[in-house]
């Protein structure tokens, strides 16, 4: 056992079925179901009420907020914040009567990416590295990175930095003094320092 690493925090109303992979150092809260065969890296946090299922894959340091659900074929990568209430999906066009387990489709949220409070996220989309969901946003489509969605549905009226501030016209972060630029009307990455 390596005492170097903190430990795994488990609530006692919390539900870790065997088989579940848990990184050091994360906290898994009240009422929270994690399944069988969810990988969970290390230094999360998993509020109050949270779901996640068995073909999940969540990175290190991700933080999901009360009442989220995290379906099967949802990756989270490194970083990622999910806001309170906000909703996955994994079946298109759901109907009671009709199985469709295997019409999931994949969804990715890239690293450092925020998903605010309420929104909805579509299956079948990718959301790129560092974008910002504003609260309740529908996505249907694909989100570039770095892009400061809002709205039903999503649209882009924006560009926010990896420290998630909104990027002037100068493309600078107010807060850290990164540089970006635009290398497409839809491509925006960071200028390596010199």
């Amino acid at each position: 056992m390596d005492d170097s690493k903190p430990a795994v925090k488990i609530h006692p109303t919390a539900i870790v079925d065997d088989g579940a992979r848990l990184g050091a150092g994360t906290a898994v809260w009240h009422w929270v179901h994690v399944c069988a065969g969810a990988s969970i890296g290390e230094n999360c946090s998993l509020g109050q009420n949270v779901f996640v299922a068995g073909k999940v894959r969540i990175g290190n340091g991700v933080r999901i907020q009360n009442n989220v659900s995290v379906y099967d074929d949802v990756e989270l990568e490194d970083d990622v914040f999910c806001g309170p209430s906000m909703v996955f999906t994994n079946v298109y066009n759901p109907r009671a009567h009709v199985s469709r387990k295997d019409e999931y489709r994949p969804t990715r949220v890239r690293r450092g990416a925020t998903l605010g409070a309420n929104c909805t996220i579509v299956c079948g989309v990718t959301i790129g590295p560092y974008a910002f969901i504003g609260a309740g946003t529908v996505v249907k489509r694909d989100v570039p990175a770095h892009a400061l969605m809002v709205g039903v549905p999503a649209r882009q009226i924006g560009w926010m930095s990896h420290a998630g501030e909104k990027l002037g016209p100068d493309l600078v972060c107010p807060r850290e003094g990164r540089r970006y630029r635009l290398t497409a009307p839809d491509c925006l990455e960071e200028i390596s320092p010199e």
